[in-house]
């Protein structure tokens, strides 16, 4: 059995092994690097998230397909789109997610944007915790009476026991900076230091393996627990390890 500095030193060299812009094009965060405004950024990093179920290469096909159906500019289109132009996203369909759902994010966010500058905000709950931020996140989200019910599957809560990976995942990408070209760090206010490891099958397994997670279930409180043991190698930056503990699952079938 590893020790634990000995856990670390293998993370850390799995980490740096993945977490560079070679990683990208194969990931779904290569789809909000294919916009340099802030706004696309975070639309496409939502959508990204989001569809973030199955194999990796149809996740990026779907969400490369809803991009051209917002014409390549999802902000825009969120922003001004007319009535008509609605019916281009009629069709859209990735596993349980359809036409219904994005229409209700695309008028969620419509009505959001009117209002707020970024995305950032849904996610602030009184410099209070990510956890915090998430349940509020999910309240605003389904704030509007006109959501539909299928939609709520799609948008998960600690408050519900989730581990909320595809929400995490999409906060990593937003609010983690460092000098490797992955993540984006383009939101501030969030500190590092608070994120929750995505803890995907891929990353639950590897990191069981590694006693790292020690609880039989699958849930929030596994997410935390996870979390809480990476902050042992890294209390800044603990989710850097999402790398090493998804590459170590995915790319090297270490498990």
């Amino acid at each position: 059995m590893l020790t634990k500095t000995e856990i670390k030193l293998f993370l850390d060299q799995k980490a740096a092994l993945y977490n560079h812009t070679g990683f990208i094009k194969n990931d779904p965060i290569s789809i909000p690097h294919l916009f340099t405004r802030r706004q696309d950024i975070e639309i496409a990093g939502l959508f990204a998230a989001v569809l973030a179920w199955g194999q990796r290469v149809t996740i990026i096909n779907k969400c490369n397909e809803l991009m051209k159906r917002m014409d390549h500019a999802p902000y825009e289109f969120i922003l001004h789109h007319k009535e008509r132009d609605l019916k281009a996203l009629q069709g859209f369909k990735h596993r349980t997610f359809n036409d219904t759902d994005l229409l209700y994010f695309v008028s969620f966010l419509n009505r959001y944007y009117k209002k707020n500058a970024s995305l950032e905000d849904a996610f602030l709950a009184d410099g209070a915790s990510v956890e915090a931020g998430l349940i509020r996140f999910h309240e605003l989200f389904f704030s509007y009476e006109d959501h539909p019910s299928r939609t709520r599957k799609h948008i998960s809560t600690p408050e519900r026991k989730s581990t909320c990976k595809r929400l995490c995942m999409y906060l990593r990408w937003m609010v983690r900076h460092d000098n490797n070209g992955v993540d984006f760090g383009i939101w501030k206010r969030i500190p590092a230091a608070q994120l929750i490891c995505p803890c995907d099958v891929h990353v639950d397994r590897v990191a069981r393996k590694l006693k790292l997670i020690r609880s039989r279930q699958t849930n929030w409180s596994t997410a935390l627990e996870l979390t809480n043991n990476l902050r042992t190698f890294d209390p800044a930056d603990p989710v850097k390890y999402d790398f090493a503990l998804f590459g170590l699952g995915v790319m090297e079938g270490w498990v």
